[in-house]
């Protein structure tokens, strides 16, 4: 019999994956997207949100949806080989390569280099405070039972806090008019903040945050498919709404802030102008304090993730010794400093993002192909040539013929999304070579599981059919 999730577990739900989201990048891009957008600000914000909001939190439903344990389930669909490299890769991404030091090297760039005096001992310092800070996460992350108590309770409310002083003066207070866009937001300024909410890395985040969120619904007694999808929607909504807001009132802080400040190298700089304008010498530390926590709360929620992935696949290593590596990891590859590493992520974004995105699509569309594989094959297989010249020209390497073809014959391929029909034909191709194959009634995941599981009971016990289960 299931259980539904009490009130007041929602909301604490909604804030811890709201906490857990909004990290270092969440911070620094939305108001160097407002600098950048100017004018067209609306719209920028807008196509910001869907990538930056809608898209993870409808990939967190996604999971809950798909009746799987992990990713790793969900990706199998497609091939077992494909699934396992697939989800290597992407928590090594959200991981110890990207998304964990970057939030070491936000805390460092913007809550503790402004007051250091002299620029040369910038590298000793950001060595002793990168191992300051993840050893913090490491400790919080040690007991992962916890983290909705450490995340939700107590570290979402501190950053709130932080946060809301900042965006309330800058609402009320606008420091100038919105000048004209940068000429890249002249046009398409929509697709520009499209493809600025992948450096967020929230959607490749957002299924292992679905992990956290159903494994703690289930520990207070949250049982059933139902019940676990309507808990997982309501607190979805709760963190949708808190985002949206944050976001759009960051990057109306950025596009106000030109008229004073000039557009500036990154977003880390604007926020720093901005609480220096509004607070004076306490903004950096009102600032400094904002970061770290915010910042804290991500790198908690992916090293438990994280720890927990890699320990199910090397059971021999405990989970207290991988979380303790990764911290350790992490905090060596964030002395390369924060401009090395948005560099060196950007190209692999562009690869994974569109992956993600068709899984995520596939996995709601599921139950109408039937979960045939060739399906998933076919739109994973061709959205993976597209998006693999994406990141390659992202890199800085020019292949002008694959360059000029992809333009001349791909809807949007200017825009980031020319790999939409490819995976529309490739699911199209796989949808007739399942039926040509004799495969027509072939499924994969929960709706297979669901026929086996009825089949079974329908013969053993005579009855009509068991529940979808968790």
């Amino acid at each position: 019999m299931s259980k539904k999730a009490p009130l007041s577990l929602i909301i604490i739900l909604g804030s811890m994956l709201f906490a857990l989201f909004f990290g270092a990048g969440n911070l620094i891009f939305p108001p160097m997207l407002g600098q950048m957008a100017g004018s067209n600000i609306w719209s920028a914000n807008a196509g910001f949100l869907v990538t930056g909001v809608g898209l993870p939190l409808i990939a967190v439903a996604s999971f809950v949806f798909s009746g799987e344990r992990d990713l790793r389930g969900m990706s199998n669909r497609v091939n077992p080989t494909f699934g396992l490299i697939f989800t290597i890769v992407l928590y090594l991404a959200i991981g110890p390569f990207f998304a964990m030091p970057r939030a070491g090297s936000v805390s460092f760039e913007i809550g503790v280099k402004p007051l250091l005096p002299q620029a040369d001992s910038h590298h000793v310092a950001l060595a002793i405070f990168t191992l300051f800070f993840f050893g913090i996460a490491c400790l919080l992350s040690l007991n992962p039972t916890r983290i909705i108590d450490v995340v939700g309770r107590v570290l979402t409310p501190m950053k709130l806090t932080f946060i809301g002083i900042l965006v309330i003066a800058a609402l009320l207070y606008p420091i100038a008019k919105f000048e004209a866009p940068d000429v890249s937001y002249e046009a398409n300024a929509f697709f520009k903040g499209f493809q600025s909410g992948y450096l967020t890395l929230d959607a490749l985040a957002a299924v292992i945050f679905g992990i956290i969120i159903v494994g703690a619904l289930k520990e207070r007694g949250v049982q059933g498919r139902g019940a676990l999808m309507s808990a997982c929607l309501k607190a979805i909504l709760i963190a949708a709404v808190l985002l949206a807001f944050i976001y759009t009132s960051l990057t109306y802080m950025g596009a106000s802030s030109v008229g004073k400040f000039g557009v500036m190298s990154n977003g880390a700089d604007v926020l720093a102008a901005v609480s220096s304008h509004y607070f004076g010498s306490y903004g950096s530390i009102l600032l400094g304090l904002m970061i770290t926590v915010a910042c804290m709360t991500t790198c908690v929620g992916l090293i438990t993730s994280c720890s927990t992935f890699f320990h199910s696949l090397f059971p021999k290593f405990s989970y207290k010794k991988i979380a303790i590596f990764l911290a350790a990891f992490s905090a060596l590859v964030a002395n390369i400093g924060l401009n090395g590493l948005i560099k060196v992520s950007e190209p692999v974004l562009m690869m994974l993002y569109p992956l993600v995105i068709a899984l995520v699509i596939l996995t709601f569309l599921h139950p109408l192909f039937k979960g045939k594989k060739e399906v998933y094959q076919g739109v994973m297989l061709m959205t993976f040539l597209v998006s693999l010249f994406d990141g390659i020209k992202t890199a800085g390497i020019q292949l002008t013929a694959v360059e000029h073809l992809f333009t001349e014959i791909l809807p949007l391929y200017t825009v980031g999304l020319g790999w939409l029909l490819p995976a529309i034909v490739g699911g199209i191709g796989g949808l007739l070579v399942a039926k040509w194959s004799g495969k027509s009634d072939q499924q994969t995941g929960f709706g297979a599981s669901e026929d086996r599981a009825t089949n079974k009971s329908t013969r053993v016990s005579g009855d009509k059919g068991t529940s979808a289960g968790d």
